[in-house]
């Protein structure tokens, strides 16, 4: 393991439901040994939400906490006691980073704050994803990422046109927070490598989420009006639709004509080379006038026939086209299985399950997912021993007394 990226790096983990984890788990993806913290007390809401493992509830049988703690180790400690927050601070002696995305300020309560931290270890990496940030007014409010995709402007700029905003169907504003706290996380890596500084990382969910707005912000900034909701159609391109495939009410595929060429070629695809030459649809700007009519010519075909039938016809021409996957289709997809992205790593209790793994390959430095999320407190022994150099009889005595809980 030494030849990964953030091999020797030691990450202290409080975080919980879906954007904590999601960025720790990219750090453990890139070779970083992630001790998650844990509690019975307040177990994180990820172990408690199905689907679960042959509809068995349980906190070792959740799809949700086993697909984004990969490659992770989990220790219990009840925050709530003093004797933990000493073994707390104890770990970060030995950590690099310490990772949490509560709400502003609950670090602090518990007398885990950065000030208190590079007290304990100078050059320690401190991140804190929360909703909203440390300051502002809205520092104390509860952050999920649904709330984060209103607040962000997502919900407004989605939806079929003459009707009201409408969700995104995910929230995706956690996993993006994701990916942005562990690209923020690796920087400051590599600061610290050139300057021997450690750093203080206050990241709001919202603001990763409205850097995702562009259009809406600059159709507004530019022209002092609001993007008109459009469904699946876009400003410029046309055909530009998610059209009904053959089959039951789940088989879709989208199409995508960015120039003329393209247009051309669905045309002769589809059987009717003479509607390119048809006056509604010469140019874009007339496909875009006639879209209506283009759609319905377009849905006329795909409607009859499958949606792979679609895809490769298209693709083969050179026009892009994708049927819409179902969750089946991706775990079942023979792209992603032949490049290894989903893996099946055996899980203790649940056996080998397939999870999403590295959407990265890197030549120089490969990574592979190392481990199946673990038993919660599986590794508070091995942890505690290791680092902190605390007996087997301590620990019993440290478990009987609720610490370890």
């Amino acid at each position: 393991m030494a030849d990964l990226p953030l091999a020797g790096i030691r990450v202290l983990d409080f975080t919980w439901a879906w954007a904590g984890p999601f960025c720790t788990m990219q750090l453990a993806h890139l070779g970083a040994e992630v001790i998650r913290v844990e509690s019975a007390g307040r177990p994180c809401v990820t172990r408690a939400i199905p689907p679960f493992a042959d509809d068995i509830a349980g906190p070792n049988r959740a799809g949700y906490f086993n697909q984004y703690n990969q490659g992770k180790k989990s220790i219990m400690l009840d925050l709530s006691k003093p004797e933990a927050i000493d073994i707390a601070c104890q770990l970060v002696k030995h950590a690099d980073v310490v990772v949490n995305n509560f709400a502003a300020g609950v670090m602090d309560k518990l007398g885990l704050g950065y000030n208190k931290l590079r007290g304990i270890k100078a050059d320690i990496i401190m991140s804190e994803m929360s909703g909203y940030g440390q300051t502002g007014p809205f520092k104390a409010f509860v952050g999920y990422g649904p709330p984060a995709s209103a607040a962000a402007g997502m919900f407004f700029g989605t939806g079929y046109r003459g009707g009201g905003a409408g969700e995104i169907g995910v929230s995706y504003p956690d996993p993006n927070a994701g990916i942005f706290g562990a690209f923020a996380i690796v920087a400051a890596l590599t600061h610290r490598a050139l300057t021997g500084e450690g750093q203080y990382i206050d990241q709001s969910q919202l603001e990763t989420a409205v850097v995702l707005m562009p259009e809406g912000l600059l159709e507004y900034e530019m022209n002092q009006r609001e993007p008109e909701r459009n469904g699946n159609r876009d400003a410029v391109m046309a055909p530009h639709e998610c059209y009904k495939a053959a089959g039951d009410d789940e088989k879709w595929v989208s199409i995508a004509v960015g120039s003329e060429p393209e247009w051309r070629a669905l045309c002769q695809v589809i059987g009717q080379p003479a509607l390119a030459g048809d006056p509604r649809f010469k140019t874009a700007a007339l496909r875009k006038q006639n879209e209506d009519a283009l759609d319905e010519i377009i849905t006329a075909w795909t409607s009859t026939r499958d949606r792979w039938e679609t895809t490769r016809a298209l693709q083969a021409a050179g026009v892009a086209a994708f049927p819409a996957m179902s969750n089946r289709d991706l775990a079942e997809d023979a792209h992603l299985n032949e490049r290894g992205y989903l893996v099946r790593l055996e899980h203790p209790e649940v056996g080998q399950r397939a999870h999403a793994g590295i959407p990265w390959t890197m030549s120089g430095t490969p990574c592979a997912v190392r481990s199946p999320a673990p038993l919660r407190g599986a590794d508070t022994e091995e942890v505690l021993k290791r680092l902190l150099g605390i007996t087997a009889d301590q620990v019993e005595q440290l478990r009987k007394t609720g610490v370890l809980a």
